[in-house]
């Protein structure tokens, strides 16, 4: 496994929210539902795109654009009609009065808007949890990004639309796995664009020394790792390895490991009902002691409080 495979396994969508937007101009909508990641897919039409921070963009039919929350952003026409609809958390979607749309605005299957025969339909797909792995992605992205239609050739898009509009055995599983799929896409085009400044775990994968590393503690985290270990495995000194890593990736290598340890930890705690102990051992922990020590010194809670703030589900 690659380090960015690693980081994609945090963002899995899981109920992830995906729908069908239809809809004639005029048209304008506050999104302020707090998630951390959207994905935005032109079907037909325009959409002019204004997140909280940065420059805004015309989305085109085949574009595909990743809004990385939790700031609010507007999603219109172009005019600058003050919003029609606001999205609130659990995606809510009323007037800006406070009037409840879901009803009024519905379509059928995952489908909602003005007009069934809109000039304008997009599909939104919303991951409303990422976890602290998918957080350490978040961290390296812009807050708007966009893949332009001209620029890659996806044939994702239109199973994508078409599942959605779909309504069968283990459908909801079907479309998680095909929007995790096009996040993958759209982000591995998007990193290796000359122009992106993509992160460093990203770019030290190509390294032959800092990527076999990388590699490793991803493949096995709880393998009991030392410097002495990891240097053997890559087939160079320590110091080579500390300083090739370090040069690479911007952290030496046992304390890069030691933060993915605590992200997988963080993710599992929530995920399952294991207990500390069951999860020290799957990151590489000796005991429950051992990492609950460890996470509150980078968490600065222990491991149960970060349990207990779980989201209901």
């Amino acid at each position: 496994m690659d380090a960015l495979a690693g980081l994609l396994e945090g963002p899995r969508a899981s109920g992830a929210f995906l729908l069908r937007i239809v809809l004639d101009p005029p048209w304008s909508i506050r999104v302020q539902d707090g998630s951390p990641l959207c994905l935005a897919v032109m079907l037909g039409g325009e959409a002019y795109v204004e997140p909280g921070h940065g420059e805004p963009v015309w989305l085109r039919p085949g574009d595909v654009a990743i809004v990385r929350g939790p700031d609010p952003y507007v999603m219109s026409d172009g005019t600058t009609a003050p919003p029609r609809v606001v999205v609130h958390p659990g995606q809510q979607c009323r007037t800006p009065e406070g009037v409840d749309l879901r009803e009024r605005m519905a379509l059928g299957v995952r489908t909602w808007g003005s007009d069934p025969d809109g000039s304008v339909q997009m599909l939104l797909g919303v991951y409303e949890e990422v976890g602290a792995v998918g957080q350490r992605l978040l961290d390296v992205l812009p807050p708007l990004l966009v893949v332009s239609e001209d620029t890659w050739d996806s044939t994702l898009i239109p199973v994508l639309a078409r599942e959605a509009a779909e309504q069968g055995p283990a459908q909801g599983v079907m479309l998680d796995r095909l929007l995790d799929l096009l996040l993958i896409a759209v982000l591995r085009v998007w990193f290796d664009r000359p122009e992106t400044e993509a992160p460093a775990w990203y770019q030290a994968y190509t390294h032959p020394v800092a990527g076999e590393a990388l590699r490793l503690f991803h493949e096995d985290p709880a393998k009991d790792w030392t410097l002495t270990r990891v240097a053997a495995e890559v087939g160079v000194s320590r110091a080579t390895l500390a300083e090739c890593f370090r040069d690479a990736v911007g952290t030496p290598p046992m304390t890069y490991l030691t933060e993915w340890r605590l992200a997988l930890a963080a993710d599992l705690l929530r995920q399952s009902d294991a207990t500390l102990n069951t999860v020290a051992r799957q990151v590489g922990y000796g005991s429950g002691f051992a990492l609950s020590s460890a996470f509150k010194r980078v968490y600065g809670i222990s491991p149960q409080e970060h349990r207990g703030t779980a989201p209901a589900r």
